[in-house]
């Protein structure tokens, strides 16, 4: 739920503010929307292979729809693409791409396209946030959607990783090196970040 708030966080401000720029000249980076996009795209390929609940199938299409929908925004709104800030945007997002890629290849749990896909969607989810968390060091001043929405990607993550501890004593001790070392290292990126937020 915290990464969905995140998202509608995120949407309501480019929706009623019709704007993706922050309080100064950071706001929101393109670049890790993409990659959120390719994260998305990449992991829920077996919405057309295995159906698992409704619910899950929901959400699955919500996170890669709006996700689509915040980078039409950005790219092509007449007026929201006019606010973003390419200048202090970038990261280049090939020096994630393609590393995750190639991880995925070697490290899976079965060479099959859809298993290796959705690794290299966990490996790049680890990352995605690089870019936007390098905007908002550019820019230095955050203003509080922008932060927020960050705060809520990153409390996600972190409570994952609390119900992955949860099941691992409760479900058969199941342990999935991937997503679990995924998980500590996307929350160890956001640990600078949640420390200045918290202060502030």
């Amino acid at each position: 739920m915290t990464h969905l708030l995140s998202i509608v966080l995120l949407l309501l401000k480019i929706r009623t503010r019709k704007s993706c720029a922050g309080g100064g000249d950071g706001g929101i980076s393109l670049k890790t929307q993409e990659l959120y996009v390719v994260v998305f795209a990449t992991r829920y390929l077996d919405l057309f292979t295995k159906y698992i609940s409704f619910y899950n199938t929901v959400m699955k299409l919500v996170f890669l729809g709006s996700s689509i929908g915040i980078v039409w925004y950005m790219r092509y709104h007449k007026v929201v693409k006019q606010t973003y800030n390419r200048e202090d945007d970038t990261f280049r997002y090939l020096f994630l791409v393609v590393p995750c890629f190639v991880l995925a290849l070697f490290v899976n749990y079965e060479f099959t396209p859809i298993e290796v896909l959705w690794t290299f969607s966990l490996y790049l989810e680890a990352v995605a946030i690089l870019p936007q968390l390098v905007l908002l060091q550019r820019s230095r001043n955050i203003d509080n959607l922008t932060g927020n929405y960050v705060f809520l990607l990153g409390a996600y993550r972190a409570l994952y990783l609390i119900n992955w501890i949860y099941r691992f004593f409760v479900e058969n001790n199941q342990f999935r090196w991937i997503p679990w070392l995924s998980g500590i290292l996307q929350t160890a990126i956001y640990t600078d970040f949640f420390y200045y937020y918290i202060r502030r």
